[in-house]
């Protein structure tokens, strides 16, 4: 079977058979298809599109390339779910929802990645903690999940192989923004964590990669549909990121508002709790350990009223090589940028707008996220205290509080935020945050 016979096809607008996926994903992992042909084909499945059953088949196989795991040999005592979220500005959803999850019965493995453009990482906010390591041995991996329930960690690269040499050709050959090749290259890797259970966050907005609500659909029906066709039980829920989410952006602030919510301190976000209680109740409805949304949603939140929740978070920080007492001393261990600077109110109103994607991308020019892979973060930097569509503000009120590394990257910062953030003459409501479920009947 020749590479540019099944380039041809696909060029063509024929459907490849399975037979040809699977000889394409070969020739991703041996090196036998050269960079040049997999730009072509990929090129070709952008324009001229794949069927539901072709972006399965791609999916298996990309799976199938590498490791997939199997933990009936780690006796873990309840079912293997997770979670996936599309990337957006302030979401640290990840760092509560998997000991929420895991406190009550759930082993959450979660594979997950660093930051993309304007979005921050989860491995990145957890690389603000001293000593986590996000790469441990499959034993180590093992025992902390049954210890404490939840792993996060990063992608190996016996996972998935094919997904990433195929995803480094299509970030540099304009063919990332193609739903199926979206599709498999997010499942498959969650395929081959031998999950029982996912739900996937799939956010909308003007600081989501899916810009308007079409795409946002199209995504999420594509991930919901090929997973079940794909043997993994899914659904996914619609989120707006219209604004940020939750009070902070960087990735040790981050992590400092996920300890305090997982604390109950009472003054959490209402977006970001609704977020993690929400997704977090759907996977107890997926593993069967609510049966109705009352109870799913009743048990997500006495896990974290009753400090279960943050139990859990503090075995799985401290078996992966994180301090002991880190969740009763977080201020002690994350470190602080030396700079910081409010952006106040240039006069009253209602916060109406936000362009969030900006907001993004000047905390990754304050050093909070990469403009190429070989960059350094800094965990220090970041925003707090965040104002939020709807409130209203007087002239000179904080609207946010930049943390930097110098004077200079501090103003930088506050002109940036001041031109990203509207302000009203009238009072006006957000966009509800849980937008729509989509089931695998949908």
């Amino acid at each position: 079977m020749l590479a540019q016979e099944i380039i041809r096809l696909k060029r063509d607008g024929h459907t490849l058979l399975r037979t040809h996926i699977e000889h394409f994903v070969r020739g991703l992992v041996n090196g036998t298809w050269s960079e040049g042909q997999i730009a072509a084909l990929a090129m070709a499945m952008l324009i001229k599109g794949m069927s539901r059953d072709e972006t399965v088949a791609l999916t298996q196989a990309m799976t199938h390339s590498g490791l997939v795991m199997d933990w009936t040999s780690a006796d873990l005592r309840g079912p293997v779910l997770d979670k996936h979220s599309t990337g957006g500005v302030g979401d640290k959803v990840s760092l509560m929802l998997a000991p929420i999850v895991a406190a009550c019965g759930g082993i959450v493995p979660m594979i997950s990645g660093r930051g993309l453009g304007h979005t921050g990482g989860t491995l990145d906010k957890l690389g603000s903690i001293p000593g986590y390591q996000c790469t441990p041995h499959v034993a180590n991996l093992f025992r902390v999940l049954k210890t404490a329930g939840c792993a996060i960690i990063g992608q190996t690269a016996d996972l998935a192989p094919a997904d990433g040499r195929l995803y480094a050709i299509r970030d540099v050959t304009a063919t990332v923004e193609s739903v199926p090749l979206i599709t498999a290259s997010i499942l498959s890797k969650k395929l081959a964590a031998g999950l029982q259970g996912l739900v996937m966050d799939v956010k909308v907005g003007n600081g989501a990669f899916a810009d308007s609500m079409d795409m946002a659909s199209t995504l999420a029906e594509s991930l919901v549909q090929v997973a079940n066709g794909a043997g993994l039980p899914t659904r996914a829920w619609l989120t707006d990121m219209n604004q940020v989410l939750g009070h902070t952006c960087g990735n040790a602030l981050e992590v400092l508002e996920a300890v305090d919510f997982l604390k109950a301190k009472g003054n959490a976000d209402p977006r970001l709790s609704q977020v993690t209680l929400g997704l977090s109740a759907e996977l107890l409805l997926m593993g069967s350990l609510a049966v109705t949304e009352a109870e799913a949603l009743q048990k997500a939140e006495q896990a974290v009223t009753s400090g279960r929740a943050l139990e859990h978070f503090s075995r799985m920080v401290a078996g992966l090589g994180g301090p002991a007492d880190f969740a009763d001393r977080p201020g002690h261990y994350l470190p602080q940028a030396p700079v910081q600077l409010p952006v106040t109110a240039p006069r009253s109103g209602w916060v109406s707008g936000m362009a969030t994607r900006d907001i993004g991308l000047a905390v990754v020019e304050l050093g909070g996220g990469r403009r190429k892979a070989s960059d350094a973060i800094d965990a220090r930097v970041g925003l707090t205290q965040f104002a939020q569509i709807g409130q209203p503000v007087h002239t000179g009120d904080v609207l946010a509080l930049v943390h930097a590394a110098d004077a200079a990257s501090a103003e930088r910062a506050r002109l940036a935020l001041l031109v990203s953030l509207q302000i009203g003459d009238a009072a006006c409501t957000p966009m509800p945050v849980m937008v729509r479920r989509i089931l695998s009947n949908s």
